[in-house]
Formats: structure tokens, sequence, C-alpha cells
């Protein structure tokens, strides 16, 4: 029997305030989300609307998830809206689980015009915790200010939207379904594709899997302790670094993704990777890694718990490119890193004579960079470190490259950290995240805080900490113009996202673009 063709249906709807995405999208609280009637399905037709007519017309989008509590409800939601809008073709994940560098991989493979994904990065789960969904463009990169204030103004006017609700879609099957719609010239087409495979092709051309299997397999055998905290990182984990590598199965753990992720914050660091410290203080592994639920940051740490900060992180990874085959056959262009990250970078970048840049806090500000052909590697202080490999931070390549320095250079991480500070010095910095904070308290505290450095007497003014005397080398605000296109950016603050969901995000963001140097004075 015919069936009969999917009728695309369009809602009545009101706009909402709140839709205005931050640098990782848009994030709240699950029950937003789920409950607040029309919510997600405003968003995704103001995210869909801001692309322009002619381009969304049969092109080809990404969608993937950390594998969250709502992820699959809201995947299907995108699936019926988007053939309602006009994309002609979905790739998505298995079981609609993809991590963010997997994302932005098959974006710049297939040449999609875009990928949605389904994150809220480090922040909790479960129907308690939060939701994210954020817009990465053609490059494979997250979106520019440009792009999320199209998605904004759309969202502040949307009056209906357009959704298919009798397509379904089995989101735990293999291949291509295809689907006839009212008023439509071609079937709307789901592929539904192994979260892994295409990362992985990328990750083969990229290091030298021999030498990472010799290290893990060998008679000199490392052994390491991978968790992947219940995030999308466990299949990614269990394919490359067991399957391809040959570490052994119980390398990893918590490799299932949960829905709340076994109920904590998965963020891979000293706080909440508790599991990896212990395991790692005990002695027994030479190397270990923790990843967040969408995999793009990563914590590392050394035989008894020896912590990487991230930091130095980027910056070793700087200063041994010549081990990696990538890098031998593309070149080194220069290096970048936020404004909050230490200056460990800057260091490797003099001594090897490259160009360094110093970007706000956003990972598209390091896309500009890399997409005119001005950087290859960069970091920030947030764990998360990446190439021009992909538009993203990548926590996994991130470790097979720690893997393939060790591999080439026959050292522990504890022995490559304390190497590379005797050649080019420690960088210190610190970090605080405030969380909960009052708003109002925190407005005054960031306005009397931008009171006293912008006094001029505060530079050089003299601080004891014992017997040592720092002095504040440079004070500032901090702004930065894009060497690409001459954007400004400044006060981020104000891009930020809303609500108390976003006040943290929002406080953190400012709370980062302030810069103090401090200067030691030598004895």
């Amino acid at each position: 029997m015919e069936l009969s063709p999917i009728p695309v249906v369009t809602v009545q709807t009101s706009p909402f305030e709140d839709q205005r995405p931050g640098t990782s999208g848009l994030r709240r609280k699950t029950a937003v989300f789920e409950g607040k009637r029309n919510y997600l399905q405003n968003y995704i037709q103001s995210l869909l609307s801001s692309i322009d007519l002619r381009d969304r017309q049969g092109c080809t989008m990404v969608v993937g998830s950390d594998g969250r509590y709502f992820s699959r409800a809201a995947t299907e939601v995108i699936v019926q809206m988007a053939a309602a809008n006009g994309i002609g073709r979905l790739v998505i994940g298995h079981n609609s689980l993809l991590s963010t560098p997997a994302v932005s991989c098959i974006i710049r493979k297939i040449k999609a015009i875009g990928g949605i994904i389904l994150t809220a990065s480090h922040n909790s789960g479960g129907p308690g915790g939060n939701f994210g969904i954020k817009f990465n463009v053609a490059n494979g990169g997250p979106s520019s200010d440009t792009v999320m204030e199209r998605i904004s103004q759309v969202s502040r006017t949307l009056e209906e939207y357009a959704i298919c609700p009798d397509l379904r879609i089995d989101l735990s099957r293999l291949g291509r379904q295809e689907f006839d719609l009212e008023n439509k010239f071609k079937p709307f087409r789901v592929e539904i594709v192994d979260s892994v495979e295409v990362y992985l092709q990328l990750l083969r051309s990229i290091f030298d899997f021999s030498a990472i299997k010799s290290l893990l397999t060998g008679p000199d055998q490392l052994k390491i302790h991978i968790d992947a905290m219940n995030g999308v990182m466990g299949p990614y984990v269990r394919r490359i670094l067991c399957d391809e590598l040959g570490a052994p199965a119980n390398s990893a753990v918590n490799c299932v993704p949960l829905e709340d992720f076994g109920g904590r914050p998965p963020e891979p660091n000293l706080t909440y990777a508790t599991s990896l410290v212990e395991a790692m203080k005990g002695g027994d592994f030479g190397f270990g890694a923790a990843f967040d639920a969408d995999g793009d940051r990563y914590m590392i740490l050394g035989e008894n718990g020896f912590f990487v900060n991230p930091s130095d992180s980027v910056a070793i990874m700087a200063a041994n490119l010549s081990t990696i085959p990538y890098f031998k056959q593309h070149g080194v262009r220069g290096f970048a890193r936020s404004m909050a990250t230490s200056c460990a970078l800057d260091r490797v970048a003099k001594a090897m004579k490259l160009a360094l840049y110093e970007t706000p806090a956003g990972w598209r500000y390091f896309g500009n960079l890399m997409d005119s052909g001005r950087c290859s590697l960069c970091g920030e202080e947030s764990f998360g470190t990446g190439s021009d490999h992909i538009r993203e931070k990548d926590g996994l390549w991130s470790v097979l490259m720690w893997l393939s320095i060790m591999a080439a250079r026959k050292q522990s991480v504890e022995q490559l950290v304390r190497e590379h500070w005797a050649k080019f010095g420690r960088n210190y910095f610190c970090r605080f995240d405030y969380e909960g904070l009052d708003p109002r308290a925190a407005f005054y505290l960031m306005r009397d805080l931008e009171t006293v450095i912008s006094d001029k007497a505060f530079t050089s003014q003299k601080f004891a900490v014992g017997e040592r005397i720092y002095s504040v080398e440079r004070a500032e605000n901090f702004e930065y113009i894009d060497p690409v296109d001459g954007t400004v950016a400044r006060n981020q603050v104000s891009v930020g996202n809303s609500g108390s969901a976003g006040c943290h995000e929002k406080i953190r963001e400012r709370m980062l673009l302030l810069t103090l140097l401090f200067h030691k004075k030598l004895d």
C-alpha cells in the first residue's frame, strides 16, 4: 500500500525574550526546554530561519548529542522541524550520539551547511540538570556573533513554526531513511551514521597509530586509565584506545553514556574527576585522562596523580609538534590562546619564531585565525586544546597528542613537564569558578574591581605574599580586534546567557576578561 505524503504543519506560537545564544549556544535548565510550551520548537525555528532560505533549501545538516537526558526527544523534534523547513538531508549519530569534535569533523568532510549539537558541556544532566543547543557553522566551528545575533533577532519576533509531527525516525537503525513530504519535490533524507568511524579516519591521518600502539602494548607497556565520565566519549575511547590502539579493556572506565552522567557533573578537573585522581595516586598507571560530556575538554594526569594544568598542556604540545606526522606534513603557522590562559604558550611561540594570538573566551575566535591560515594550534585554560584539523577543541585528539609525544620522547608525563619548565620557565595562573552568585552582588563586585584596576596607580603596585614581593605588570579589561575581519570584542558579558543558569556563565566570562598580570620581584 502506497503511503501518503507526510503533512507540513504550521503552529502558532509566541516569542521568548531569553533565547539569545551565548558563546556555547543556548543553555538552560532541562525543565525549561522540556516543560515550557514551545520553548524548544521556538529556538529550533529561530536557528533554522536564521539561515538564508536559498542556502537552506535542500542543504545538509549534522545533528548529534552528548547523550544527556532529553537529547533523543529533542533530536526527534529537530528532525521533524528540519524536514518542514526545507532541509534536504540530516546526518545524525547512532542513537543521536556524536561528540562535538566528531560533529565538526563530519560537517567539514561532507561540506554540510552546519550542525546542531545537543550539549551543556560539563554541566550536570538528568531531569534536574542542564540542557543546551549549540549551532556550528559550515567551517565546523561555533557560530559567530553575527549568526548568534540573527538567531536572537528571529527569536524575539517569532509567531509560528513549521513541523512535520507525523514524521518518525529510528535513531537506533544505521543507514538511510527517506520520507515523502507534502508540497516537496524531493524526499527528505535522514542518515544514521556510526558515531566514531569518520572521526577515527581523521585521527588515523594525523597520528602514527603504530607508535602509539607500541607504547600501549609493547614490552615497556604504558598502563593508562581513561575516564569517559559516562558522557559521549565512552564509545570513542573503547573503539579507538582499546580496539584500535590495543589498550586493555579495563583501561577505560565509565564508558556507558548515561542521561545523568552517573549523578556527577561530567567535568574533567580535580574536583569532579575524583575517581580518576584516586586511581592515579596509587602509582599503578603512568597516564590518566578524563573527558567532559561532549568530548571537547580533557584533563591529563601522570603517575602518582601528577597534574598537568591546561596552560602547560598546550605549551608542551606546541614544543613537540615535530613528533606528530600531521604537523610534519602541513607545517606550523602560529599559535593562539585565550586571554585567561597563562603565557606558557607565548614562550614556545617566541622560541619557535611563530606568531602568538591572544583572544577572548570562545573557540570561534580561533576558527577565524585557522581559516585564514594564521594558526595551527590553540588552547584555553578551561581544559580545551585543538588544532586546525577541525574547528573545535578536541579532547581525544589531545590525549593522542600526549601519547604520541611520550612514545617519541620516551619520557613520562612528569618528566616531560619538568623538562619543559626547565627549558622555557614555569608560568602560573589561577582560575576561580563562582556558582550561585546573587546577580546584583556580582554586578557591584565587577564594577568595583574595574574601578580599582583602571586607576593608573594600580599598575606597579606591590603585594607581599610571605617573603616574596610581587608587582602588577598589567591590568586591563581585555579587548580584542580580530586580525582577520577587524571585528572588536569587548565586555562579553553583554552577549552571555540570561536567567539563573546563565548567571554563572556571564559572571565567569566577565571575570575571565579582566586580566591581572603580576611580576615577581626576584630576590
